[in-house]
């Protein structure tokens, strides 16, 4: 099954269940929510976020009068997640906070750089598990575990964290994955993964290395990624 969706590209990876907060400035954005806020009550006001490959998330700034390509000069992964609108706050400036909740998985069919200011897709939905897993469920145990030991090293309050870990195999999975030092290719790979128990797997084994990792410098790692950032204008 197939549908349309507006997307929104962003240089981090967003999961099902996962909360994202948004500071909307762009006036390509604006016209977004401004799009999701006016359908009529009860229509799932959703649009779809998916990391960036290469390209930045804010797009470059052109001559007066003049706009630059709704997308930016961006390449965009293939997989995504939507976010669903929660919270709208319009600011003076005429640009918007919001916080939005991811809520299923898709793959990108086709991009549309002109039919809205913003860009939209063609996506195909990803399946979901449901029902209860049993190698799941012995794996959560195992992702607990490790996930614990690894946030002890990075976190001074894990006693909190962890104390409020989901039960649920899928919901930690994407807890996991969302929340652990891990690039953005990391996380990207984590989230196509189809089945929770592959999920799991891939989580133990991403987690061991960075738990063992961080031991032996006892330093945290910070994503190349998450030093970039886009040129500055002319």
């Amino acid at each position: 099954m197939s549908a349309r969706l507006p997307v929104f590209p962003l240089g981090t990876v967003l999961f099902p269940g996962l909360v994202l907060p948004l500071h909307i400035f762009e006036e390509r954005y604006k016209a977004l929510v401004r799009h999701l806020v006016g359908l009529p009550e009860g229509a799932p006001r959703e649009f779809g976020v998916v990391a960036i490959q290469a390209g930045w998330e804010v797009a470059p700034a052109g001559p007066p009068g003049r706009s630059g390509p709704p997308g930016g000069d961006v390449t965009l992964h293939e997989v995504g997640c939507t976010a669903e609108l929660r919270q709208v706050t319009e600011l003076a400036d005429g640009g918007f906070d919001i916080v939005t909740v991811g809520r299923r998985r898709f793959r990108v069919a086709e991009v549309d750089a002109s039919a809205e200011p913003y860009l939209t897709a063609e996506v195909e939905w990803l399946p979901e598990p449901d029902g209860p897993d049993e190698v799941s469920d012995l794996l959560a145990t195992r992702v607990i575990s490790v996930f614990r030991q690894y946030l002890g090293l990075i976190r001074p309050d894990q006693q909190e964290i962890t104390e409020q870990l989901p039960e649920d195999p899928t919901v930690l999975s994407h807890l996991v994955a969302a929340t652990a030092a891990l690039t953005v290719a990391d996380r990207q790979r984590l989230l196509a993964v189809d089945d929770t128990a592959g999920r799991l797997r891939a989580e133990l084994r991403l987690l061991n290395r960075e738990t063992a990792l961080l031991r032996q410098v006892r330093a945290v790692p910070v994503p190349l990624s998450e030093l970039a950032g886009p040129p500055a204008p002319n």
